[in-house]
């Protein structure tokens, strides 16, 4: 893998890395057209996974420990995580990998062209969650009732929504055997030839 930070996204998505030739029969992700769409519906997603999560860590720990200091720390905490988060997603990219902001509307993403299979695509979308949302959580709930601990797990988990998106539009969409990329802001998929 080799990292590249690309800098801030102008949004114009001729910026990004394209597949450069497309493979023949590629399909785009049924995905929302524009990136308001985008960032709307994994708002709710995010809201979605947030408040239970937030609900959890407030049953474990009580509603005076969660109104304290140590939620602020865990969200905090949580926003200095997003760029680990992207590394993470990074990681599992064996070519260029191009790393790129959009604070504005409060993204952060990688791109990179190259093929995955399903399982591939799923897991680095998925290995970030795991690291910083799902195990951080666990451990809350079975070994270490700290709200910091649940909070930046809740939160983490949460800003994953993007990520989710991802993975269930590859599991519903790809047919067996067919190799996924990024192209721009989109995903595709598609079945090798032979």
């Amino acid at each position: 893998m080799r990292f590249h930070y690309a800098g801030t996204y102008s949004g114009d998505e001729a910026d990004l890395p394209q597949r450069s030739p497309m493979p023949v029969g590629a399909v785009q992700f049924r995905e929302p057209e524009t990136l308001d769409k985008l960032v709307l519906i994994a708002a709710v997603v995010s809201l979605v996974i947030l408040i239970p999560s937030l609900a959890l860590v407030v049953w474990r720990c009580g509603i005076q420990s969660f109104v304290g200091l140590g939620s602020l720390v865990g969200i905090v905490l949580s926003l200095v995580a997003a760029v680990p988060h992207e590394f993470l997603h990074a990681m599992w990219f064996k070519e260029d990998v191009y790393m790129y902001t959009n604070i504005k509307q409060g993204m952060l993403f990688v791109v990179g062209p190259e093929d995955m299979t399903l399982g591939h695509f799923v897991w680095m979308s998925f290995f970030p969650a795991l690291i910083l949302g799902v195990l951080p959580l666990v451990a809350f709930v079975v070994w270490y009732p700290s709200v910091v601990l649940g909070v930046f797990g809740a939160f983490s988990l949460s800003y994953a929504a993007g990520d989710f998106i991802n993975i269930f539009n590859a599991s519903t969409q790809m047919p067996r055997g067919a190799r996924a990329f990024l192209s721009g802001m989109r995903s595709y998929w598609y079945l090798p030839q032979g």
